[in-house]
């Protein structure tokens, strides 16, 4: 599976068209969003779900809006929120792959400076996960935990911070926040 990311960190743009990447970016208006705040996940069994990651990954349940009257949570921790919502007939999810752990595979991925402690927090709960490292051939190796919670969803752990992030003509229109930025961030021209 490591042979798939083969390349990481590499350019991505090498052989675009400065002028391509310059037409990408018309007409796009400066946008008023701040962060990612909530991924939201139909589960078979909140209460799993929510056992899940509280356990697995420090996750906090918050208090819901009374107005939602449907079965869910709220969970909060590390700048982002996970909503729960019971699958019934009517809200159905497209199936998950719940056997094969695939990196390629639709996830969500969460910045861990511990991935020695991670990695015996999975043990622990006998939860069943993928290890690998990429990027090492470039200096600045990345590792990478991936596992699924129980509906199958994948969840990678990783120290991405190694990785930094060369944006491709485009430096004016990032927003970070303001008082710091992981990854890295290269603010030294490579927007030329």
């Amino acid at each position: 599976m490591g042979e798939e990311c083969k390349g990481a960190g590499a350019d991505v743009n090498a052989g675009v068209d400065p002028a391509a990447i310059e037409k990408l970016y018309e007409d796009v208006p400066p946008m008023p969003l701040m962060a990612l705040n909530h991924i939201s996940r139909l589960c078979k069994s909140v209460d799993a779900s929510v056992r899940f990651y509280v356990k697995a990954l420090g996750f906090v349940l918050i208090h819901r809006p009374p107005a939602l009257d449907f079965s869910g949570a709220w969970l909060f921790n590390y700048g982002i929120g996970i909503h729960l919502v019971q699958r019934d007939d009517a809200r159905r999810a497209a199936d998950v792959n719940p056997g094969e752990l695939d990196p390629m595979d639709n996830h969500i991925s969460f910045q861990c400076e511990d991935m020695g402690a991670m990695e015996k927090r999975l043990k622990e709960m006998g939860i069943r996960y993928m290890k690998r490292t990429i990027n090492e051939e470039e200096g600045s190796p990345i590792d990478q935990l991936f596992f699924k919670d129980p509906d199958g969803f994948m969840i990678e752990i990783c120290n991405c911070e190694n990785l930094e992030l060369v944006p491709a003509g485009a430096l004016g229109r990032l927003r970070l926040p303001r008082d710091r930025h992981n990854p890295p961030l290269r603010m030294d021209g490579a927007d030329e």
